[in-house]
């Protein structure tokens, strides 16, 4: 992670990403999200309704495409045209109690799930320059019962580096993002109905 007392140019995230990109992943169980997080970690599992319907998920895996469940005003994916792909590595940089933060991750497996139960996503896994270690999957579902869209935020984590020193706060951004995220997917479901 990088800490920086401005918000960080476009240059310097670039570079911060380039630097990232041959780096290993912080955490040997790659690809866990699939199925079961492992002992050691805090779980988290957040899910929202998103609302009904094919429009509402067809809508909902664009904005995962586009990144929208970053839409948050205090976090900033670097870049959202960063294609949803295994491999693919982005900087997430996070204003917040004074300073700014950049964040290393990059694309552990895709979910594309075509059929009686539709789903879509992918999962995220954190890289030595995160404050984090662990993995992030974030998915849609469209629900063949009910027809209902659901949003899915499953992540096992734990602190790295200082963020050990600050835990309680950094357990309050995680949920905050959670949350926000949360709100952003589901402004993202709503305009499809606005539209």
């Amino acid at each position: 992670m990088c800490f920086c007392l401005t918000e960080p140019s476009r240059d310097r995230i670039c570079a911060f990403i380039e630097s990232q990109r041959g780096r290993p992943f912080s955490y040997p169980e790659q690809g866990a999200t699939r199925h079961e997080a492992p002992r050691g970690y805090t779980v988290d599992r957040n899910r929202i309704q998103l609302g009904r319907g094919a429009a509402v998920f067809a809508r909902a895996v664009e904005a995962l495409r586009q990144w929208k469940m970053f839409d948050t005003g205090w976090i900033h994916l670097c870049w959202p045209d960063t294609p949803i792909r295994v491999g693919s590595t982005v900087a997430i940089v996070a204003r917040h109690y004074g300073f700014w933060s950049l964040n290393a991750s990059r694309v552990v497996y895709v979910v594309d799930d075509r059929g009686e139960r539709s789903r879509y996503g992918f999962a995220y896994g954190t890289l030595t320059e995160h404050a984090e270690t662990g993995e992030e999957r974030f998915t849609v579902e469209l629900r063949p019962e009910d027809q209902t869209v659901w949003y899915d935020i499953y992540a096992f984590s734990r602190p790295n580096g200082l963020a050990r020193a600050g835990y309680p706060l950094s357990r309050r951004l995680q949920k905050r993002f959670a949350r926000d995220s949360k709100e952003a997917m589901r402004r993202a479901a709503v305009s499809a109905l606005s539209e």
